[in-house]
């Protein structure tokens, strides 16, 4: 909970709004609004938490039958925020998503993320950039630095992994952290939302709070924040 409002105060510095959205998602907002193909992996049921169709009757709309899902994202604030809102607009959409992960010291089947979404006349590549520069500067001081490698996702091209260092993490400083994804947003998404394409352009960023929390509190296992073990957390209050 720290961790999530100091990042969501970074942000509103710089114009960004905190809107959020149900947890209790559909296909078309989860998957087919990111330009996310009915094959990709992580539609399949040994990822996402889908709900039994009967249990309640698939959601019927304009698009058709639709399956709910736990969300596995928070993207999906971005799409609802995008149908309602006329663009320019900057959005920072933290909140809990759910994924069919193993818990171990790493990974957990409920955790946090935070997604931000900028949507302007001729953005680039160098407006993410100077978005993430300012965070991981916020967040791990001063000397933090960012590089982005090319990456794949079907929501963003071109897409990148951001990794980060910084002088000021004690045994991890000087290495290089992957902390999340991001890049500039695909056409198709701006299409399914219906803004312009040729007028518009975006960036959007994602990342976990526990993964920004653990390194910044020396921890090596998240399941720490979630075993309510008051020594443990007397050291934040």
């Amino acid at each position: 909970t720290q961790t999530r409002r100091e990042v969501c105060a970074l942000f509103r510095k710089i114009g960004f709004t905190i809107p959020e959205g149900p947890e209790l998602e559909t296909e078309w907002f989860n998957f087919d609004a990111l330009n996310t193909p009915p094959d990709h992996p992580a539609r399949n049921e040994q990822d996402t938490f889908y709900l039994p169709d009967a249990t309640p009757v698939a959601n019927v709309s304009r698009r058709g039958a639709e399956r709910y899902l736990l969300r596995s994202h928070t993207s999906t604030v971005q799409i609802r925020t995008m149908l309602k809102e006329k663009p320019p607009l900057r959005i920072l959409s933290p909140g809990r998503v759910f994924r069919r992960d193993n818990v171990d010291a790493t990974h957990s089947a409920n955790f946090h993320q935070v997604e931000g979404l900028c949507v302007d006349r001729r953005v680039t590549v160098v407006d993410l950039k100077a978005a993430l520069d300012y965070l991981v500067r916020g967040l791990f001081g001063s000397g933090a630095q960012i590089r982005l490698r090319p990456s794949f996702f079907p929501f963003t091209e071109p897409s990148f992994e951001m990794d980060f260092t910084s002088p000021d993490l004690g045994k991890l400083s000087g290495k290089w952290l992957e902390l999340g994804g991001c890049g500039v947003v695909d056409p198709e998404v701006f299409k399914a939302v219906g803004f312009n394409s040729d007028e518009w352009t975006g960036y959007a960023f994602g990342f976990g709070l526990e993964r920004i929390a653990m390194v910044r509190s020396g921890l090596d296992d998240l399941r720490h924040f979630y075993q309510n073990d008051l020594r443990f957390l007397r050291q934040f209050v």
